[in-house]
C-alpha cells in the first residue's frame, strides 16, 4: 500500500479480471524511469475486491494507492507494525492528532513552513520542565535548539537523550539577550497618489543660527513622489502652525487631500493643536514608537541627504555657516529636480508636475555674481554689486547675498561668475567648522578656546558689541521671501546677543566689513517649490519693513538621534566617486539606478533590475510564449542571457530600465531549429520619403513602439531554452522552456513577428506596398493613412486624426503598446516637426561622438577635408592605432545617415581601414574638428516646397592616386527636399572622363528608378525624371541608340540607363559643373564653394 501512488496499479497482467483498454497516458517512476498505461481492470481474491486498477507493464510492483481507498469512505492507519484499513464511519478524536497531511489531487503533502502543534513530541520523549531548565541552566542558558543538537546528535555524554523544550521563557535570557526588531522594507507600495501619505521630522538646533534667526529645519517628505518640501523655524512650537498652513495650501495646490501623516514621538507633532485640525480634516495620525527611528526613516534618511548636501554645498563654496539654512533649502530644490524615484523612474518634479524638470537655470551654489543696480544715479557710479549666489527664488529670480548692503536680495538681472574662485573664507575658524555645524546643543555660560578664537557656548548670533554702532540705526530688518510657497507671516525673534570677547567684532574681512547683521531676516516660514527662474523683466525685490521683537532662544533638550539608529550605514555608498566619474558628491546615489548591470549576479542586487527583469517574465506568462516542461530524450536546450540597457530620449535621458531575455541563436542549426528567416526592414532612404511626404501633405508623424514584438510571433518549429538565470524553478532545475512563441535572438524570430503583424494590418483593411513591403496604406474617401514598420518600431500619419486613432485602436487591440506620441526619436535620428517643416538631425549623437573621441575642446575647422594634399595610401608614412581609427570611422559612417556634408570625407577616409597612417589619422581628426564647429547640422524639409523628383550626377575622374579609379557620386531630391546620396569608388577604371560620367549617371539612374516605384505606393507617378549632369559626351551616349565603339567594354549594366531613357522613365540635362550638387560627394573643395553647396542640400544650422 502506497500513499505516494495516485491510483491502484500492477505489473501483473495475470491478476486482472474484466480487462478493458485504456490510454491512462505515462507514469513517472523513481530513478527517472516512466511507463504506459494500456489497460484497466479488477482485481479479486474472493474476499476483497480493487476495482479500476491501472495496468502498466513497466512496473515491477503491485501498488494500492491509499487516496483512492479513502474515496470508497474508509480511513487507513498505519502502525509500526502494519497498516490497518477501517470501516467506514470510524472517527479519530482530533485531540489524537499530532500532524496532519492535507490531501491534494491524489496524493497527501505536509506544508514544512507552517507550525506545528505545541505539544509535538516526534522521536524523542520530551524532558520535564524543572529539568531542562535545570540543564539549561547550568550549560551557561544555552539556547534550545543548540542544546536539542548536543542531545539528539550525542555529542557529549551524560546528557539526558530528551527534546528538551522550556514552557515558560528564561527570565535572564529575556534580560542578557534582548536586541532590537529589525526593520525590514516594504515590498510592496503604500500609496498610490501624491499627499496620501506625509512624512514629517524636524532637526535641530543648529549650533549656528541661520541668516534669518532661524535654528530648526521641519522637512516635510511626500511617501509617493519622495518630493520634500523644507521650513525654517526659530522655536519647536512654529511647528504646528506651519503644518496647518502647509497641508491648507498643499490640498488646494493638488486638488487631493492629505490621508495620513507620520511623524515620530515629539511634542511639536503631538499636541492638541495638531490632533484638533487632523480630526477635523479626517487625517490619520501615525507615530513611531519611542526611541524608534527606523518607523520614520523616510523623514530621517531625506534629514541626512539634505544636511549631506548642505554641509558639501558649504564646504565647496567657502561661505560661513550661518549660510546653513540657504544651502539646504537650495539642496532641497535641486534634489526634487535631480534625484530619481527609483518605483517610477522619474524625478520628484516630474511625479509632482507632470512635466521634466529644466536644469539650465542651475547655478553653483555659492559662485560670485554681480547684481545689475536698478536705482543707479550717477554717470560714473557703478552699476553693480558683488554678490554671492545663495538660492532660488519664487517665479523667476535668483536669490544673492549683496556684499555692499550685506542683504539678500531677489533679482534676475545677474551677471555670472561661476568660473571665478570666490573670496569669501575670512573670518575667524569656528565660521567654516562645518563638521560640527548640524549637532545640536545647549546653552552653556561658559566659552572655550577653539583653534585661538574664542567661542561662545550659545547659538551664535552676529550682532554688534556695545563698543560699535548698532546696526539696526543704520539698516533696518527687511524682509525677503524665500523660495517656495509664502504663508502669513510670523514675527522673527530677534537671537541672543553674542558678545565677543573684549569688545571685538566677529569678522574684520572684506567681505563684513562689519559686524554682521541679521538684517536679511526671513519672517516668512520657507518651503521649497519646483518654480525655477525663467525669461523676462524682474527687477530686484524686497518686502516692507518690520519691527522684529526680542526673543530669546530657550535652552534646548538634545533631541538628535543616535548615529546607530540611522537607517543603513552613515559612510556606506556603492560607488565610489571614482568609479562614478564626475557625479557630484552629495547627489552622486541618486545616479545608481542609471548604470547598466554587466551581470545577472549585479543586476539582482538592484531593486528596479529585479523589477525590470520580472516585467519581462510577466509578459511571457501574459502573452504565453512558452511552457515549463522535461526535456525530452534526444532533444537539446538553447542557452538563455539577460540584456540590460537603459532607455533614453530624444535629449540622452534615461527614462526607463529595460532587461531583455534573448536566446543564445547562435547555436540553432539551419534546417533543423529554423528553415526561412528573411524579414524585410525599411531603409533609411524609406523613412526621409515618409518625412518628406508628410512636409509635403502637412500632417503629423506619430511613432510607437510596440513592446515585446517577437513574443507575438507563432514558432512553428519544436524548441527549447534554458531556464532564465537567476529565475530557476525550485522543484525543476533541470526542466526546460518549450517555445510557443519567439524570442528575440532566434533566428526567425523576426519573420514570425512580420508575419503575425501583416495579418493583422491586412485584415483590418491596410494594404501592403508593392515596393517596399514594410510600407502600409489605408484610403478612405479623399484621406489615407500611412504606416511605416521597422521591426517593432512604428511610424504613422495621416490627412485625417481619425484615422490615426482608429490606427492607435487597431494596434492596441492585439498588441501591447509603448511610447506613442509625436515623432522626436527613430532609429537615431532625431526629429522636429513645427508647422513651418520637418527638422532631421543627429545633434546628440554628435556630441556623443566628439566626447567619446575626446574633440570637445578641439579647434574647429571650416571644412571636413582639406584641399590639399590628398589622400594617398602614404606607405612610407607612419602606422597608427587600426582598432581605434575603425572606431571613428565606423562612428562617422552612422552619421552620414543625416550629414551629407561629411559623406565624401568620411568615405575617402574608410578606404585607408586596412592600414591606416599618420596622414588618415590627421584626416579624420578634421573631421570631428569639423563637427566641432557645426554641431547642430540637419537636414530641412519645408512645408512650402513643391514636390518634383530630380537628381544630380557626377564624378571625379581617376580621383584615386592608388588605382586611378574615379569615384560616382550622385544625390536625388523631392522638391527642396533631400533624401539620398551616393559616394562610390567605381569598380572598374575609366579609360575617359565620359565614361566616368556615363557610369556615374546610370547609377543615379537605378536609385531614382527604385524612388520613382517607392513613390507609386504614395499614389504618385513620375516619368521623364530629370537627372542633372555636366557632362555633355555622357548625355550624348545615353541619347544615341547607336552602339559606339568606344562603349564596348564598359560592363553591360551599366547600359541600364539607356533602357530607362528610351522607355521615358528618365531624361538627361546638361548643367554647369558650379552648380552641380553632386559635385560635394566627389571631392574635397573650397571653404567658399563647400558653403554654396552645403546651402543648395538645404542643410541648417538649428538650436536646442
Amino acid at each position: 500500500m502506497d500513499s505516494g501512488c495516485s491510483r491502484h496499479m500492477t505489473g501483473d497482467l495475470s491478476q486482472l479480471v474484466n480487462v478493458k483498454e485504456f490510454n491512462g497516458g505515462y507514469v513517472s517512476f523513481a530513478g527517472g524511469e516512466f511507463g504506459r498505461i494500456t489497460l484497466k481492470g479488477t482485481v479479486q481474491n474472493g474476499v476483497l475486491s480493487f476495482e479500476n486498477v491501472n495496468y502498466v507493464p513497466e512496473l515491477k510492483h503491485n501498488l494500492l494507492s491509499i487516496s483512492q481507498i479513502c474515496d470508497r469512505g474508509n480511513s487507513v492507519h498505519f502502525t509500526k507494525k502494519g497498516c490497518h484499513v477501517l470501516k467506514p464511519g470510524i472517527v479519530i478524536p482530533e485531540d489524537w492528532f499530532l500532524m496532519t497531511a492535507e490531501r491534494k489531487g491524489n496524493a497527501y503533502v505536509i506544508d514544512m513552513n507552517k507550525k506545528p502543534c505545541e505539544e509535538i513530541t516526534c522521536l524523542f520523549s520530551k524532558i520535564s520542565e524543572h529539568d531542562g531548565l535545570l540543564w539549561h541552566r547550568r550549560l551557561g542558558h544555552v539556547n534550545m535548539k543548540n542544546l536539542n543538537r548536543l542531545a539528539k546528535g550525542q555529542l557529549v555524554r551524560d546528557l539526558p537523550i530528551k527534546d528538551f523544550m522550556l514552557v515558560e521563557k528564561c527570565v535572564a535570557c529575556a534580560k542578557g539577550k534582548a536586541h532590537r526588531k529589525p526593520h525590514k522594507s516594504k515590498p510592496v507600495p503604500s500609496t498610490k497618489a501624491v499627499l496620501e501619505l506625509l512624512h514629517m521630522d524636524l532637526f535641530g538646533p543648529v549650533n549656528v543660527l541661520s541668516i534669518g534667526k532661524k535654528a530648526y529645519c521641519l522637512v516635510i517628505v511626500d511617501d509617493y513622489s519622495r518630493y520634500t518640501w523644507v521650513y525654517f523655524l526659530s522655536h519647536k512650537n512654529e511647528t504646528a502652525a506651519l503644518v496647518k498652513q502647509f497641508i491648507t495650501l498643499a490640498e488646494n495646490q493638488a486638488s487631493t487631500k492629505v490621508k495620513v501623516i507620520r511623524s515620530d514621538n515629539g511634542t511639536e507633532f503631538k499636541n492638541v493643536t495638531l490632533d484638533t485640525f487632523c480630526s477635523e480634516k479626517g487625517i490619520d495620525r501615525q507615530f513611531s514608537a519611542p526611541r524608534t527611528p527606523q518607523q520614520n526613516g523616510v523623514a530621517e534618511r531625506r534629514n541626512r541627504t539634505l544636511i549631506e548636501a548642505a554641509r558639501t554645498m558649504l564646504a565647496d563654496s567657502k561661505l560661513p555657516s550661518f549660510f546653513w539654512a540657504e544651502a539646504v533649502s537650495t539642496a532641497c530644490y535641486i534634489q526634487n529636480h535631480a534625484l530619481v524615484n527609483k518605483r517610477h523612474m522619474k524625478t520628484p518634479y516630474e511625479i509632482l508636475e507632470g512635466h521634466k524638470p529644466s536644469v539650465s537655470h542651475f547655478r553653483i551654489f555659492g559662485c560670485p555674481c554681480v547684481l545689475l543696480l536698478m536705482d543707479s544715479n550717477g554717470k560714473f557710479e557703478v552699476k553693480g554689486d558683488e554678490c554671492y549666489f545663495v538660492g532660488y527664488a519664487k517665479g523667476s529670480a535668483y536669490r544673492v547675498y549683496n556684499k555692499v548692503t550685506r542683504k539678500v536680495v531677489e533679482s534676475c538681472n545677474i551677471e555670472w561668475l561661476e568660473e571665478n574662485a570666490t573670496d569669501a573664507r575670512v573670518g575667524p575658524d569656528w565660521l567654516y567648522d562645518y563638521s560640527a555645524l548640524f549637532k545640536s546643543f545647549n546653552i552653556l555660560s561658559s566659552d572655550v578656546s577653539v583653534a585661538g578664537e574664542s567661542v561662545p557656548k550659545q547659538p551664535l548670533s552676529f550682532e554688534d558689541t556695545e563698543d560699535e554702532v548698532q546696526m539696526d540705526e543704520i539698516v533696518k530688518h527687511h524682509t525677503v521671501d524665500p523660495p517656495g510657497m509664502v504663508f502669513t507671516q510670523h514675527p522673527t525673534p530677534t537671537p541672543v546677543v553674542n558678545q565677543s570677547p573684549e569688545g571685538a567684532s566677529t569678522s574684520d574681512s572684506a567681505m563684513f566689513p562689519d559686524p554682521i547683521p541679521e538684517d536679511c531676516t526671513v519672517t516668512s516660514p520657507v518651503i521649497h517649490t519646483t518654480s525655477a527662474p525663467d525669461e523676462g523683466e524682474c527687477s530686484n525685490t524686497t518686502t516692507e519693513e518690520e519691527t522684529v521683537p526680542d526673543l530669546a532662544i530657550p535652552t534646548s533638550v538634545q533631541r538628535n538621534h543616535p548615529i546607530e539608529n540611522v537607517i543603513g550605514p552613515v559612510n556606506a555608498g556603492i560607488l565610489t566617486r571614482s568609479q562614478s566619474g564626475t557625479i557630484n558628491t552629495c547627489l552622486y546615489s541618486s545616479y545608481l539606478s542609471q548604470i547598466e548591470p554587466k551581470t545577472i549576479d549585479i543586476a539582482l542586487q538592484e531593486p528596479g533590475w529585479v523589477d525590470a527583469m520580472h516585467e519581462e517574465l510577466n509578459q511571457f506568462e501574459k502573452l504565453g510564449v512558452w511552457k515549463l516542461v522535461k526535456l525530452p530524450a534526444g532533444k537539446r536546450k538553447l542557452g538563455t542571457r539577460w540584456v540590460f540597457r537603459n532607455k533614453q530620449d530624444s535629449a540622452g535621458v534615461i527614462v526607463r530600465n529595460k532587461a531583455r531575455l534573448v536566446v543564445q541563436g547562435f547555436r540553432q542549426i539551419e534546417g533543423l531549429d529554423y528553415d526561412e528567416v528573411y524579414a524585410p526592414v525599411a531603409r533609411l532612404e524609406a523613412i526621409r520619403i515618409f518625412l518628406a511626404y508628410a512636409s509635403y501633405m502637412g500632417f503629423t508623424v506619430y511613432q510607437m513602439d510596440v513592446k515585446t514584438a517577437f513574443l507575438y510571433g507563432d514558432v512553428k518549429e519544436e524548441i527549447f531554452v534554458e531556464q532564465p538565470p537567476g529565475f530557476v524553478h525550485p522543484d525543476h532545475p533541470d526542466y526546460a522552456y518549450k517555445l510557443d512563441k519567439a524570442l528575440y535572438g532566434l533566428h526567425q524570430a523576426p519573420r514570425a513577428w512580420y508575419a503575425t503583424l501583416t495579418e493583422h494590418l491586412l485584415a483590418h483593411g491596410y494594404t501592403r506596398g508593392t515596393i517596399d513591403q514594410t510600407l502600409f496604406i489605408k484610403r478612405v474617401g479623399n484621406d489615407q493613412i500611412l504606416v511605416q514598420i521597422y521591426v517593432d518600431d512604428i511610424i504613422f500619419g495621416s490627412t485625417s486624426e481619425d484615422l490615426c486613432k482608429e490606427f492607435e485602436k487597431v494596434m492596441k487591440k492585439k498588441f501591447e503598446m509603448s511610447a506613442l506620441g509625436e515623432m522626436t526619436l527613430f532609429l537615431g535620428l532625431q526629429v522636429k516637426q513645427s508647422s513651418q517643416g520637418i527638422l532631421i538631425h543627429q545633434g546628440k549623437y554628435v556630441d556623443d561622438v566628439l566626447a567619446k573621441f575626446k574633440f570637445t575642446d578641439a579647434k574647429p575647422a571650416e571644412t571636413p577635408m582639406a584641399e590639399r594634399p590628398l589622400l594617398t595610401e602614404d606607405e612610407e608614412g607612419e602606422s597608427v592605432n587600426q582598432r581605434q581609427y575603425r572606431s571613428m570611422i565606423g562612428s562617422l559612417m552612422y552619421l552620414t545617415a543625416s550629414r551629407p556634408d561629411i559623406m565624401f570625407a568620411v568615405c575617402n577616409c574608410a578606404r585607408y581601414q586596412a592600414n591606416p597612417k599618420t596622414s588618415h589619422l590627421i584626416a579624420v581628426k578634421r573631421i570631428f574638428r569639423y563637427l566641432k564647429g557645426r554641431p547642430r547640422f540637419g537636414l530641412w524639409y519645408p512645408r512650402d516646397s513643391n514636390f518634383d523628383l530630380f537628381a544630380f550626377s557626377d564624378s571625379n575622374f581617376g580621383g584615386t592616386d592608388s588605382d586611378r579609379k574615379s569615384t560616382s557620386a550622385g544625390c536625388q531630391f523631392l522638391g527642396d527636399r533631400l533624401i539620398s546620396w551616393q559616394c562610390k569608388k567605381q569598380q572598374t577604371v575609366a579609360i575617359s572622363t565620359a565614361e566616368a560620367e556615363y557610369v556615374a549617371a546610370s547609377a543615379s539612374c537605378s536609385q531614382v528608378v527604385w524612388m520613382q516605384h517607392q513613390l507609386q505606393d504614395y499614389g504618385l507617378t513620375y516619368l521623364n525624371t530629370t537627372i542633372y549632369c555636366d557632362n555633355d559626351a555622357a548625355i550624348q551616349i545615353v541619347r544615341n541608340p547607336v552602339f559606339h565603339s568606344k562603349t564596348k567594354h564598359i560592363d553591360i549594366k551599366v547600359h541600364f540607363i539607356r533602357d530607362c531613357f528610351d522607355r521615358g522613365l528618365i531624361t538627361l540635362e546638361q548643367i554647369d559643373t558650379d552648380a552641380n550638387a553632386a559635385d560635394l560627394f566627389t571631392k574635397p573643395v573650397s571653404s567658399s564653394k563647400f558653403r554654396v553647396l552645403v546651402d543648395f542640400l538645404k542643410m541648417i544650422r538649428f538650436t536646442d
